[in-house]
């Protein structure tokens, strides 16, 4: 490492003007060479030591700020180095040296990356040299094992099987025992509730509890509110809620940690937690643990910082690449975008592993992640596109680090994996027809519609992730909503499933007041092609289901096998009724229309691939779980919501307190 630090030196030393390692009078080459040794030993050695303290007294500054941060810092470390250099006179520009710093610290990362590759051993050496570091400053952990769950955002049932028997998840494969005949893990499906996204199944996995989450997004009529699952204020107001109706703290109140999550789940430590972005800074929300445990090394942050920008190069030519060849479907991946998914495939990535991985190495006993890559970039170039599957690969290579840290933690880890939803591809309602939901709501009350209707942006977790590393919690849809007396319907929408609010009206209205209102809107909706059907209070039968040509299904007779929730497969129904129960369930619920056979769905946002209603794919993730823990379910059930999720994780940190389920016969015939 010291002799590669040495020759990048001296190369840039004959390429950079403003970089010198010689005196005015010119030095032989042996004191050139000796110069430059010894200022690549005392910026390693700087590095080593002084990065660290730097580090630690800035951590109440946000992630994104200390990233930027690495190159001037790291090339004030570089210019006291030369001036300590005793030998020659050495001196550098001070843009120069943030140019020369960057290159030797990614120079070294490679470098260590490289020998790691080639000798594993080293690799192992230097975990458990700082597994040992940890064990010293931190208490003796219990002797039973430690959970760790790894959500892969967005990543459903279908899309991990296909990335398994492509050869894209060797990891996951090698779990499954693909090739092999012998597993260490079994894998699951599940099915998600009506609202098949991020807000709603972190909820329920980590609080246990879904209940009053319809959408993404939905208007509160009682505080005149939109509340949006990715913004921090609604995050805090939603996990009060969830803790207030389960009398319970989450699933990692015993010694647990939260990374990269909509929510805390009870935990102690936390980093790039939405929930708690609104605070004051104070000890616990300063993500010590997370941006420490990867800011210390410079070489780390240099290689993400360089990444990053590797990765808006990358998204900018395929996005380029793809409008060239007209690709359809196809939806606009300007403005932040390309900085938004290099956040979620890179910097948010690697911050999160490891965090992960020092949780492993001091012995926490309940660890739950979130990894938004996939999730962000399915949005924009479609769940089954390369680009997509690109980011799966990398996510499987992080899947293999935190196994190796599992090996050198102070205790035995089951590695839990799972998802919160899967995607459904399908270009948006507005490609199709010209219009947005919203326009077709105003068409059908009467509205004057735009000459240029507006597009519904995109509200994913990347972009919750890159407000809470800024401390920028102010999020669209936040706005309070004053109504008078001609107020016109708001229209939100979360994916392929769009809501309706009268704000002036204070109650739930039903279809007899909708219809007595505008008696043209719910025959438009209900009849559009791009429509599968609405939900609707009803005076007369609680609830109905409204569908093309008439159809109108009380809630009660949903389980027929006709009628508008045919398409939609088993639990449909069941998911319906359990959304109307809602307190802020919206004036109209609207459901895209989907296609079995392609399991296309149209969403109403600005999504090629989208989750958050019913409809194909979304609503089936998964759970990949060791075959040491007891079966998800019995044999001929299913895993239905968020909810049963956490009472499944719930039981298995149990498992661990006590004799472990199932038996040795019952493993013998899981891995049969």
């Amino acid at each position: 490492m010291w002799a590669v630090s040495t020759v990048t030196m001296l190369v840039l030393a004959g390429i950079l003007p403003d970089f010198q390692l010689q005196s005015p009078d010119g030095d032989s080459t042996t004191r050139i060479a000796v110069t430059a040794a010894l200022g690549a030993g005392a910026f390693g050695v700087l590095s080593a030591v002084v990065w660290p303290l730097l580090v630690r007294l800035l951590l109440l500054v946000p992630a994104l700020v200390l990233g930027l941060l690495v190159f001037f810092l790291n090339g004030s470390l570089l210019l006291v180095a030369l001036r300590i250099n005793p030998s020659g006179q050495s001196e550098a520009a001070p843009e120069t040296a943030v140019i020369v710093a960057a290159v030797m610290s990614a120079v070294a990362s490679a470098t260590g990356g490289a020998l790691a590759v080639r000798d594993d051993d080293a690799y192992r050496s230097r975990l458990s040299r700082l597994a040992i570091r940890r064990r010293r400053s931190h208490p003796p952990c219990p002797a039973t094992p430690g959970t760790v769950f790894l959500q892969l955002d967005g990543v459903g049932h279908d899309v991990l099987t296909a990335a398994v028997a492509k050869g894209l998840m060797p990891t996951v494969a090698g779990w499954l025992g693909a090739g092999e005949g012998h597993s260490s893990h079994r894998l699951t499906p599940w099915r998600t509730d009506w609202s098949s996204q991020t807000g709603a199944s972190q909820l329920g996995i980590l609080h246990g509890s879904t209940f009053d989450v319809p959408a993404f997004r939905w208007y509160e009529k009682d505080s005149r509110e939109v509340m949006v699952c990715n913004r921090p204020t609604s995050a805090a107001e939603l996990q009060r809620r969830a803790i207030e109706r389960t009398a319970d703290g989450g699933l990692l109140t015993l010694d647990g940690a939260s990374r990269g999550n909509l929510f805390g789940g009870g935990a102690d430590e936390q980093a790039l937690v939405l929930s708690i972005a609104t605070r004051r800074r104070g000890r616990e929300n300063r993500s010590r643990a997370g941006y420490f445990a990867y800011f210390a090394d410079p070489a780390n942050a240099v290689r993400t910082a360089l990444s990053f920008f590797a990765e808006v190069a990358r998204e900018i030519g395929q996005s380029t690449a793809a409008r060239l060849r007209k690709q359809r479907p196809r939806v606009g991946r300007g403005g932040l975008y390309p900085f938004v998914r290099a956040f979620a495939t890179v910097v948010e990535r690697d911050v999160v592993v490891a965090a992960v991985m020092g949780d492993l190495l001091v012995g926490r006993t309940a660890v739950y992640a979130d990894l938004v890559a996939y999730d962000e970039v399915a949005h924009h170039s479609g769940p089954h596109s390369r680009d997509a599957e690109k980011v799966l690969q990398r996510l499987d290579r992080a899947l293999a680090l935190i196994e190796k840290a599992a090996e050198h933690a102070p205790r035995q880890y089951r590695i839990v994996v799972l998802s919160d939803h899967g995607q459904s591809p399908g270009e948006t309602f507005h490609t199709r027809y010209g219009l947005g939901l919203g326009d077709l709501v105003r068409a059908g009350c009467g509205l004057h519609v735009p000459r240029r209707a507006e597009r519904t942006h995109s509200g994913t977790e990347a972009r919750a992730a890159v407000r809470a590393a800024l401390r920028r919690p102010v999020e669209e849809g936040g706005e309070k909503h004053r109504p008078t007396r001609h107020s016109e319907p708001i229209v939100l929408a979360s994916g392929n499933l769009g809501l309706v609010s009268f704000p002036d009206v204070p109650h739930r209205m039903t279809k007899e007041e909708i219809d007595a209102r505008h008696p043209a809107l719910l025959p438009t909706l209900a009849n559009h092609p791009g429509v599968g059907f609405l939900l609707v209070r009803s005076a007369e039968h609680g609830g109905v289901v409204l569908g093309a040509y008439g159809a109108e299904i009380p809630l009660d007779r949903l389980d027929g096998p006709a009628g508008p929730l045919a398409v939609f497969g088993a639990g449909a129904a069941d998911a319906v009724r359990r959304t109307h129960s809602f307190p802020h369930t919206a004036d109209i619920m609207v459901n895209s229309w989907y296609d079995p056979e392609s399991g296309e769905v149209l969403a109403f946002e600005e999504q090629i691939g989208s989750h958050g209603g019913l409809g194909g794919a979304q609503g089936r993730p998964f759970l990949l779980s060791p075959v040491c823990v007891s079966e998800p379910v019995g044999e001929g059930e299913e895993l239905v919501g968020a909810e049963a999720v956490h009472g499944v994780l719930r039981r298995w940190l149990r498992e661990a307190d006590g004799p472990q389920v199932p038996l040795a016969e019952d493993r013998q015939e899981n891995v049969a």
